[in-house]
């Protein structure tokens, strides 16, 4: 059975973790951390980490940029291994991140779906075979109306994933709209498509000369990335120190 202590437990991704754990005979959610907490849960609540006294085997964050110094800090003294699924970290706190992997298990990763992640790993070898006959790279995302940052971090994540396999001889454009000229190869195209509720789409496409391969990914809800930090917690049990993402979960 491996303990959990969940790191932002009232957001909405911690409170869909905390019902998707109430499911799971696995795993079990030992403690939560929130600022803001109304004496709902069915577990005991602390208002920072640093008072946090309960025992676990990892800890799970989806919580806010300013409270991962203080989680870090716990995750070294206390020598717990943590999943870092915070987005918006300053430079500082990802060397910080860096540094703390040194000393305790850290899980890291751009996106928790694991199929985001078993996407990534299957355009690696897609492109080395599709880039060099001449295929051209475009990758489509949506989101819902409320998304502020485009192109979005797993479109990045993904095109990376291509631009690794490829030696990084690829460029980025991010916009076309300036330019009067025909496609170069060695580039990938973005484009970022916001309205409505959509949860996340992503769409890979290698276009070539008359046939076109897309690989695809739709989140219906954010449940898919509550899952993967879920499997995530379960790996990083009793890991040693060291810096760690999806890839490292689904081998």
């Amino acid at each position: 059975m491996t303990k959990v202590i969940m790191h932002g437990c009232n957001g909405k991704m911690g409170q869909t973790i905390a019902g998707l754990i109430a499911d799971d005979d696995e795993i079990t959610l030992a403690a939560g951390v929130d600022a803001y907490d109304e004496g709902k849960n069915p577990f005991p609540v602390f208002k920072n980490i640093k008072d946090c006294d309960v025992k676990a085997d990892v800890i799970i964050d989806f919580s806010a940029a300013p409270a991962v110094d203080g989680l870090l800090d716990y995750c070294v003294a206390e020598q717990i291994p943590c999943v870092l699924c915070t987005t918006g970290l300053s430079d500082g706190q990802l060397k910080k991140v860096e540094e703390a992997a040194q000393k305790v298990a850290i899980l890291k990763s751009a996106n928790m779906s694991l199929g985001i992640n078993m996407l990534m790993k299957l355009l690696k070898e897609a492109a080395l075979v599709l880039a060099p006959a001449g295929f051209d790279v475009e990758i489509v995302e949506k989101h819902h109306k409320l998304k502020v940052d485009a192109p979005s971090g797993t479109a990045l994540a993904l095109g990376d994933s291509i631009n690794e396999a490829l030696n990084k001889e690829y460029e980025y454009v991010y916009d076309r709209s300036g330019r009067r000229e025909k496609r170069p190869q060695k580039e990938i195209g973005f484009s970022a498509v916001r309205g409505g509720t959509i949860v996340g789409e992503h769409d890979v496409i290698f276009a070539g000369a008359d046939e076109v391969v897309t690989f695809s990914h739709t989140a219906y809800s954010k449940a898919v990335f509550g899952k993967g930090a879920i499997q995530a917690a379960k790996f990083l049990k009793g890991k040693t120190a060291g810096l760690y993402n999806m890839s490292d979960v689904i081998g």
